[in-house]
């Protein structure tokens, strides 16, 4: 069984987090063996003109690389590290903390946790004063 359809259903997760204001934080996580991408991280940030972007940063051994994406570009971007290398990911929201984990089979399931954060990230916050979501 292929656990894209679960991981859809986490994406949705993510988004409605942003649209509701209560994102704090994404990271992909825990990797197959040692391998060069340690992690993903995804914050969200302002533009000028308005609006909001993705941004993408995955952190290497030796160096960190930074993207810019729409929420659905950041799930065409994201999707492929799922499996390789990432077994892990884990949307931080104001209301729970929800994971997406693939075991050892490779079906994908999400558990709801108690929240770590007690409050959206900064940019969140702002995109709701301004009015952008």
């Amino acid at each position: 069984m292929s656990f894209q359809p679960v991981f859809v259903q986490f994406w949705e997760k993510v988004k409605e987090s942003v649209q509701n204001g209560t994102y704090a934080k994404l990271t992909l996580a825990k990797t197959i063996g040692d391998t060069e991408l340690k992690n993903i991280y995804v914050r969200p940030v302002l533009l000028e003109e308005g609006g909001y972007t993705l941004s993408v940063t995955a952190r290497y051994k030796t160096e960190e690389i930074e993207s810019f994406h729409t929420l659905d570009e950041a799930f065409i971007v994201l999707a492929p590290y799922m499996n390789n290398p990432f077994l892990t990911a884990l949307l931080f929201t104001t209301e729970n903390d929800i994971t997406f984990k693939l075991n050892k089979k490779r079906v994908g399931s999400i558990v709801e946790q108690a929240p770590t954060f007690k409050n959206a990230a900064d940019v969140i916050i702002e995109m709701k004063a301004k009015g952008i979501i």
